[in-house]
């Protein structure tokens, strides 16, 4: 048995030196050591043998695979270095004087553009930045905000549930219980992030991003909401930009607003993006209601304060006359080179 092993490593060894093509290695590989070859068959065939030669058969048998293996690897060396020698023979002259292609360079994405702004402003009067998890509890994101399980203003949020007491986010309000749940007065906090919610269409996405703001000291008023949201909308969309509050409801503010800014395609005098209204919706806002300051164990005799929350798509549509909302996370380069 070892002379027939070593008999066919000879003979594989010597069919390698005269092959001619990849293809012949290929063959060879296949006849000697593949799954049907004839080393392969020998190893079968040890089974067969006395037990005290199997260790030996068996140990030049090894030895016969290896050597096959090493020549035919160095044939396919020599193949593929001939390839690629004829490649450069036969390839056009290069010309190092040419200047290399660039790669298309990113830009920051609008809704970061839009969210760094946002934070400046609100820096620049007072407030500082928050934020919390995107996996959220059932308390913070709807109970401890005047939404218990039976709350019809549910309905208003498509929510994207994990198990019955965790979800994804419908809003970055659930920051502000946590702040106040872990601080005391005086608070001014903003809370940008991300939030989720199950909608899609050409002015709402599954996943969205949003600023969340608070402030809670002795004797906050309406006025005080009124002025730093004023303040905001003047930084942000220009100080001739004429703004409105429209009673509205949330459940977790009382009373509650929501906030227009004069239209900013058609400067008030009625379009179809405005509905030819002269006015843009930009955010919801008010006064924190006296249950949420209960869940959160603040004294509603002596605390008052207000929150408001922005979409911050919203305010990028706006800002750069973007008709599509899903146009931010498709990643068309030639769309954000714009910006």
């Amino acid at each position: 048995m070892i002379d027939k092993v070593k008999s066919i490593e000879k003979d594989a060894l010597a069919q390698i030196k005269a092959v001619n093509s990849k293809d012949d290695i290929l063959r060879i590989k296949g006849r000697y050591i593949g799954k049907n070859g004839v080393l392969t068959f020998c190893i079968k065939e040890l089974k067969n043998l006395p037990k005290e030669k199997r260790g030996e058969v068996g140990r030049q048998i090894n030895v016969a695979k290896k050597s096959i293996e090493r020549e035919l690897e160095t044939a396919m060396r020599r193949f593929f270095k001939e390839e690629r020698e004829n490649l450069f023979k036969n390839a056009l002259p290069l010309d190092i004087t040419l200047p290399g292609r660039r790669p298309p360079l990113g830009r920051v994405h609008p809704i970061t553009q839009v969210t760094d702004e946002i934070v400046d402003i609100f820096l620049g009067i007072g407030f500082r930045v928050a934020g919390g998890p995107e996996i959220e509890e059932d308390y913070y994101n709807f109970a401890a905000l005047n939404m218990p399980k039976d709350h019809p203003a549910r309905d208003m949020q498509d929510t994207f549930y994990i198990d019955t007491e965790k979800l994804l986010r419908t809003h970055t309000s659930p920051v502000q219980i946590r702040v106040m749940k872990n601080e005391k007065p005086p608070l001014r906090v903003i809370a940008p992030g991300t939030a989720y919610r199950r909608d899609s269409d050409v002015s709402h996405t599954p996943m969205f991003h949003q600023v969340e703001g608070f402030m809670v000291d002795n004797g906050v008023t309406f006025c005080h909401l009124k002025g730093v949201l004023t303040v905001f909308l003047h930084e942000f969309f220009g100080k001739a930009t004429s703004v409105r509050f429209r009673p509205s409801f949330f459940p977790f503010t009382e009373p509650s607003a929501e906030v227009d800014i004069e239209c900013v395609i058609c400067e008030g005098k009625g379009c179809r993006v405005c509905k030819w209204s002269g006015w843009l919706e930009v955010l919801g806002a008010g006064m924190i209601n006296p249950t949420v300051f209960d869940s959160v164990g603040y004294d509603t005799e002596r605390f008052t304060g207000f929150a408001f929350g922005v979409g911050i798509e919203r305010l990028a549509m706006l800002r750069f006359g973007i008709n599509d909302i899903r146009l931010f996370f498709e990643n068309d380069i030639r769309f954000l080179s714009q910006f």
